[in-house]
């Protein structure tokens, strides 16, 4: 490159669209908290790969004005690396899956790994935007520039985080308290069958006296095509033993006629409360087979 790019104006705008970038990036990692493992290294792994894609994101514009098209050619080698990196998160969340209380399964995971490389691209595009307003305005007080690209970022990062953030179980279902009743050996949760392992008397007591619910009402019937998923029960029942831990047992059952899915376990934290809740935030799948109801994103704004 040459001594142009060393100028004050472009020293600016590199630096500025990189910031901008890193904390748009920062700004969405409260999303991703309870679906990344390793606090607070995960922290430090999100935030060093954001300032790389802003770092990018930023040069660009430079890049293409001097005429530097070689680097350009780095934002492809870029989109590739984070193509590895959604790899290697898959594989890190597959290894992890024996450790867990219940499977997250494998929608789940590859969910997961999809957000964890768009959110690189996340603050790529935030960067670039910044950085081609600073460019677009280009005036001589420096405040103004600096002010134009923050006033830009915020309306870009407003914009993708909207679009991209997925809806979850609340969205498509009423969530309430299950009622437990232990038949011989049978588990029923509101008159529905369950399951029928609560052999020993240990166990029956255990649930009688510790087992809680919660009974998924899909709000309309064809919310039933994700709710009755395999992966999408198996991402919800994750999710609930997540933020109560298990003790001994935890079904997923999900009830033909009306399309209610039962969610029941004997948890080390008992609070019906945060299971309803926990429930309510588990993610839709994206791979789930479902409507376009579903697949609209929140874009313009939830009904």
């Amino acid at each position: 490159m040459n001594n142009e790019l060393l100028s004050q104006h472009y020293l600016i705008l590199i630096t500025t669209s990189t910031i901008i970038g890193t904390l748009a990036r920062i700004s969405v990692l409260k999303q991703d908290y309870r679906q990344y493992p390793s606090y607070p290294n995960g922290y430090m792994i999100h935030i060093i790969t954001a300032f790389i894609a802003s770092a990018l994101g930023a040069v660009a514009i430079p890049a293409l004005l001097t005429k530097n098209f070689v680097a350009v050619t780095f934002l492809s080698l870029a989109i590739q690396q984070f193509r590895d990196i959604r790899k290697m998160e898959r594989n890190s969340l597959q290894d992890l899956e024996e450790t867990e209380y219940t499977y997250r399964g494998s929608a789940y995971i590859d969910g997961i790994a999809k957000t964890f490389e768009a959110r690189n691209y996340f603050a790529l595009i935030v960067s670039f935007m910044s950085a081609l307003t600073i460019q677009l305005i280009n005036r001589q007080l420096v405040l103004i520039n600096i002010l134009s690209a923050i006033i830009t970022g915020v309306i870009v990062t407003f914009i993708l985080n909207r679009f991209s953030k997925g809806k979850t179980v609340g969205d498509i279902a009423e969530v309430k308290k299950g009622k437990v009743e232990v038949r011989g050996s049978e588990l029923y949760v509101d008159d529905i069958y369950v399951s029928n392992i609560l052999g020993s008397e240990n166990a029956r007591k255990m649930y009688q006296k510790e087992g809680i619910a919660a009974v998924i009402y899909p709000k309309e019937n064809h919310f039933r095509i994700t709710l009755d998923n395999f992966g999408q029960r198996q991402a919800i029942l994750f999710e609930a033993t997540r933020a109560l831990g298990v003790k001994r047992y935890h079904f997923t059952r999900k009830e033909y006629q009306k399309g209610r899915v039962i969610i029941s376990l004997v948890p080390i934290i008992q609070d019906t409360d945060a299971l309803i809740e926990a429930i309510k935030k588990a993610p839709l799948l994206e791979n789930v087979k479902k409507s376009h109801k579903v697949m609209d994103t929140n874009l313009m704004g939830r009904k």
